[in-house]
Formats: C-alpha cells, sequence, structure tokens
C-alpha cells in the first residue's frame, strides 16, 4: 500500500483498510481519494435516503499528485497524465441533475478533477456535460479557472503550496481558503490523508 511521503512511517496491516475507501473498485491509483474515506456505507446509504444521488467515477491518481509547486508562475507546473473512467450510469446521474438545476457536490479534488477534464458542451452555445468513457488528464486547476461541472466540494485540508490548495481556492476563493485553513489550525484539526474534511461552496 503506497503510502504519501509525509507519512513517515512504512505501511502496515491496518492502512489496506483505513486507507481504501468503501466503494472503491478497480485498482490503479498510487493514492487513496481521500475525501472519501469519510464515507461508511451507511452514511452512503443515510444520504440516499435523503434524495441524494450518488455516482462514482474513476480517476487512477499518480505520484505527481503529492509534488508541491516550485515554479514562480504557476501556469509553469506541469501535471502528471492520468487515466479516468467514467461509465454510463455516473455519466447520467450528473448530466441530469445538471440539466434539472440540482448541485454537483464533488467528494474530493480527484473526482473534481475527473469531471472536469471530461466534460464537454452539449451545443455550441449550450450547458457542459460529462460523456461516458476512458480519458487521460493533465488538468491544473487553480485561480481563474472556470468550473463546468462542479458546484462544490467536499475536501481534506491539503499541504501548503500544493495543486490540491490552488484547486479548492479556485472553487472558492483564496482569502476564503486561508481563513478555512487559519480556523482548522486554531481548533486543532487534522490534517492531510488521515485528517479531517471540510466543505467549501461557490
Amino acid at each position: 500500500m503506497p503510502l504519501p511521503p509525509y507519512i513517515a512511517r512504512a505501511n502496515n496491516s491496518e492502512d489496506k483498510d483505513r486507507y481504501q475507501t468503501v466503494y472503491s473498485k478497480i485498482e490503479g491509483s498510487v493514492a487513496a481519494p481521500t475525501a472519501g474515506l469519510h464515507f461508511t456505507k451507511d452514511l452512503l446509504k443515510k444520504a440516499e435516503e435523503k434524495g441524494v444521488k450518488l455516482a462514482y467515477v474513476t480517476l487512477h491518481v499518480g505520484i505527481g499528485t503529492f509534488r508541491p509547486v516550485k515554479a514562480e508562475k504557476v501556469e509553469d507546473h506541469h501535471m502528471h497524465f492520468e487515466e479516468y473512467f467514467i461509465d454510463e450510469e455516473a455519466a447520467s446521474i450528473i448530466n441530469e441533475t445538471k440539466r434539472n438545476g440540482g448541485r454537483i457536490i464533488s467528494v474530493g479534488t480527484t473526482s473534481t478533477r475527473t469531471v472536469e477534464s471530461a466534460a464537454v458542451r452539449e451545443s455550441e452555445d449550450g450547458a457542459y456535460i460529462v460523456p461516458e468513457g476512458h480519458g487521460s488528464t493533465g488538468i491544473f486547476i487553480y485561480p481563474g479557472y472556470k468550473f463546468k461541472i462542479v458546484d462544490q466540494l467536499i475536501t481534506n485540508f491539503h499541504l501548503p503550496k500544493s495543486t490540491l490548495v490552488m484547486l479548492v481556492s479556485a472553487l472558492y476563493n483564496r482569502e476564503g481558503v486561508l481563513a478555512a485553513y487559519e480556523e482548522a489550525v486554531r481548533e486543532k484539526y487534522k490534517f492531510f490523508s488521515y485528517g479531517d474534511a471540510c466543505f467549501f461552496t461557490e
């Protein structure tokens, strides 16, 4: 089980269960979509009972997700390419929700990058949809990016100078994100993979 480099210990048998979402099915990632670690089967069932439609997408996360941004200009930072897959059911749920004026709440930056990478316009002047299928993405989302699919985001507290913090800042705003992080430090929330989560909305 590959653990993030900031977990300074060898992996153990517990990690095979703990560093894994309850809904994962397809092998291929070198990292867990850690925002999903907060969800249990019971919690997902309760969400569905409240009318939440769940759509599952796959991104084979690469080691580049841990690479800090060292370039002076964010535009000069290059993401590693990762493979993704969206099945017919997930695409249908996402597209139907968007067409009906519902909100797409993404669980994690990996899910966000997957659906935003897959997004295409229905027509030249139409709204964006997510087609089913496989693809490859090297998308780097930072402030100034216009989101096509995702409206809100549940995510963990991320490392400073990371592409993940930049993605969150693009959806919300830099000042709001910094304020949330200051509150998390003040209240001694846990950060990173085995840490706490927060809910960002535009």
